[in-house]
């Protein structure tokens, strides 16, 4: 038998090319046709409308496989700055060698022959395409154009208002001009503070309060309008008697502590906020019995009830009823029935005989 490596189903067989005829190799094929044809169906609507983009380097650097050839091609065209999609894959499919290496491809694996056709390029419909490549180069050229010129006149624009609001705000206008010139020459009008032994206070107060009159030069007029005229002044309501009440301030008690004259408190006790401290501790002895069982031994016992100085409990069967000698005397009848039967289970054991049991 000869050795035959077979390059679709990449393994080597010793059936020679026999191997060719086989399921498990059609099978294969076929998986490896219809990948190889998906590719091909892209580049064919690429043929019909060609498209260019920006070169994207990790999309447009691809390449793919050529199962008939055996050759990985470049899958599209750049140059550097532009893409054209699926050029290179339609370009080797117009070559003479593919051509070739896809009828060789064809004979030894035996494929349908009816796919031939679609994994080649004639060179018309190359023609055609190169020459809607050139097309579709001048419309993107003309697409770029104009979204520079748009963008251009954008920035323009913007640089424009740029311009028109610096030079607005550099040009003082004329009312502020004149303003600024009346608050330069106001503290020249002002009058000169001179302190001596011979000025008293009042000389002093008479020059400070000229010089709070004279409004400063370097003060902007739209910072002035913020500030209150000289005749606005708070609202005075009236002096504050806190002598009375007093103030929490002063350290007075709080108005919410003080005791409410509606109510009408005649007792004078003061009722507290919230539970007490011996409800607390009477709330966590009910907690605390929760978690014990509910038919323990005393737990129904009523400790409000009114009983005698010398009252002894009665520790009967059950704790709140019957007497320690009925107790007592139940428990001796209880142990002597138990000896009784014990005794009598012993002899019968001896004697290898069942006990009866009573008639009823």
């Amino acid at each position: 038998m000869a050795v035959f490596h077979c390059a679709v189903c990449r393994q080597t067989t010793f059936a020679g090319k026999k191997h060719i005829y086989s399921k498990s190799h059609q099978a294969k094929l076929k998986v490896v046709l219809v990948k190889f044809l998906e590719k091909v169906k892209e580049a064919r609507r690429a043929l019909r409308a060609p498209r260019v983009e920006k070169l994207d380097a990790t999309e447009h650097r691809r390449t793919f496989w050529c199962y008939c050839c055996g050759l990985e091609v470049q899958r599209h065209v750049t140059d550097g700055k532009l893409a054209v999609l699926c050029a290179g894959l339609l370009e080797h499919m117009a070559t003479l060698d593919h051509k070739k290496n896809t009828n060789k491809f064809w004979w030894d694996n035996k494929a349908d022959p009816k796919l031939k056709g679609k994994f080649l390029v004639t060179a018309e419909e190359i023609e055609r395409f190169k020459s809607a490549v050139s097309k579709a180069l001048d419309a993107f050229e003309e697409e770029e154009d104009t979204l520079l010129k748009e963008q251009a006149d954008i920035i323009r624009a913007q640089e424009q208002h740029r311009q028109e609001v610096l030079q607005s705000l550099l040009e003082p206008e004329p009312e502020t001009a004149s303003s600024g010139s009346g608050q330069q020459e106001a503290p020249e009008a002002g009058p000169s503070v001179t302190l001596g032994p011979a000025s008293g206070s009042s000389s002093c107060l008479r020059a400070l309060g000229s010089m709070e009159e004279a409004e400063p030069c370097w003060m902007d007029p739209l910072e002035q309008s913020h500030w209150p005229e000289p005749e606005t002044s708070l609202t005075f309501i009236g002096y504050q008697d806190s002598s009375i009440y007093g103030n929490i301030h002063t350290g007075a008690i709080p108005p919410w502590l003080l005791d409410d004259p509606q109510e009408g408190s005649s007792s004078g006790t003061v009722q507290e906020i919230g539970p007490s401290h011996q409800e607390f501790l009477k709330h966590k002895e009910k907690e605390k019995l929760k978690k014990l069982p509910a038919n323990r031994v005393g737990a129904n016992f009523d400790h409000t009830s009114q009983t005698d100085a010398n009252w002894l409990p009665s520790f009967g069967r059950v704790w709140n009823s019957g007497r320690r000698w009925q107790s007592r005397n139940q428990f001796r009848e209880e142990e002597g029935q138990a000896g009784r039967k014990a005794k009598k289970r012993r002899v019968w054991s001896k004697l290898g005989q069942k006990p009866q049991k009573p008639p009823q």
